[in-house]
């Protein structure tokens, strides 16, 4: 990649900044499309910057503009700013201030990252041959923000030609980075369902029309979708994740309920699970005599990774913290409303290892101990820069 920066010491005299805007964050959690502290530091720090901003997309999206001296391509890179309904269990002097609200996701680094990043290009916008857009995205948590930035037209006007996403990884050691093409992240459905019978005394079920057994055998058949419909060769998750039924131990009850979740990669797949999903639960209720009303939402196509914006990436971290520090095959079947994004443009979605430091077992995403080693935070700043030089500042 040919450009003259040093991007990774660039990126590391931001440290001390991109810690304290990573802390101030985390200290004061918001949730999807409530985000209003954060947009507002965003906007404010990206006009300081000499950003074009717009604001209120998406309710609290964020867009900053940074044209270039010259015209070339389109670089879109987005960061997630919402946080989640959990109560924070870590004892550090940044742990989250808001009640039954924490950042155990890591997107107040992606915030900071964001930041550093705007800083970093800002400093070359004379040798910029092309434009930058940098989205700062809300509810991203379940609630489609992605969505519902595009649809409100976030990538009409300039249209990207490259689109780069990352997530801080706590799985993985900090230093370490994962680059793969094709599929990395699963759509995802929601699924729930009433499973309706007829109630009665439990000691006298032939007078009724047990639901609870009914969902059982639903339960059991679900299961041999994945291991009787899909090829071998491919992915999908098909899980119960929810059932109710029933009050009393002498009551067969009328109705049960049951809610779960659909995870795959190939569109194919995806298509076809959904309709056996919906033929098992259906059928097999009748079979018992029962009825099933089912409904079947579909929250986020899955992501999948252009080859060759992959390999631009890859390269990137390997100049970075060196190729025996880069990895490929990081796929999870965790889902990601990115993928409304790279529906529309091509593009990269990585992983930055950042396990905390002195921790064997580093506690999950979306777990009240969650945390990030704060190196990760130049780490990613200087690959998104470096990536983005490839496009923009390329000599």
């Amino acid at each position: 990649m040919a450009n003259r920066h040093d991007f990774k010491t660039e990126a590391e005299a931001l440290q001390a900044q991109l810690v304290a805007w990573r802390r101030d964050f985390h200290m004061h959690p918001e949730l999807g499309f409530e985000e209003h502290r954060s947009a507002g530091i965003v906007a404010e720090q990206l006009r300081v910057l000499g950003y074009q901003v717009q604001t209120g997309i998406a309710s609290t999206g964020v867009l900053g503009l940074l044209k270039g001296a010259r015209p070339g391509p389109v670089l879109a890179a987005r960061f997630d700013m919402d946080a989640l309904p959990i109560t924070e269990e870590n004892e550090v002097e940044y742990a989250s201030r808001e009640p039954g609200l924490m950042h155990a996701c890591g997107h107040d680094a992606h915030m900071a990252i964001g930041l550093g990043l705007a800083t970093l290009m800002a400093q070359q916008r004379d040798e910029i041959a092309g434009t930058l857009m940098l989205i700062f995205q809300p509810g991203e948590e379940g609630m489609n923000g992605a969505e519902v930035m595009v649809k409100e037209g976030v990538l009409a006007d300039p249209r990207p030609d490259v689109f780069l996403a990352a997530h801080v990884w706590s799985d993985s050691p900090v230093g370490t980075i994962n680059v793969s093409s094709g599929p990395v992240m699963a759509a995802a459905e929601r699924w729930a369902c009433t499973v309706t019978g007829k109630g009665g005394h439990g000691a006298l079920p032939h007078q009724t029309i047990d639901p609870i057994v009914a969902a059982a055998q639903i339960i059991g058949v679900l299961q041999t979708i994945v291991s009787r419909n899909v090829s071998p060769q491919e992915t999908a998750v098909v899980t119960v994740g929810a059932i109710q039924g029933g009050d009393a131990f002498n009551v067969i009850p009328a109705q049960v309920t049951m809610s779960g979740t659909i995870r795959t990669y190939n569109p194919n797949v995806r298509e076809m699970v959904i309709r056996r999903v919906r033929e098992v639960v259906e059928k097999t209720a009748a079979a018992c005599g029962a009825q099933a009303n089912l409904n079947i939402e579909q929250l986020t196509p899955a992501v999948i990774n252009d080859a060759e914006i992959a390999q631009i990436v890859h390269s990137a971290a390997e100049t970075l913290v060196g190729a025996d520090h880069v990895f490929s095959g990081e796929r999870t079947m965790g889902s990601e409303d990115a993928a409304y994004f790279m529906e529309q443009v091509p593009g990269c979605y990585f992983f930055l290892g950042a396990g905390p430091p002195g921790q064997e077992a580093p506690a999950p995403h979306h777990n009240p101990r969650f945390d990030i080693d704060e190196a990760v935070l130049s780490i990613g700043v200087a690959i998104l820069a470096q990536t983005l030089a490839y496009y923009l500042l390329r000599q």
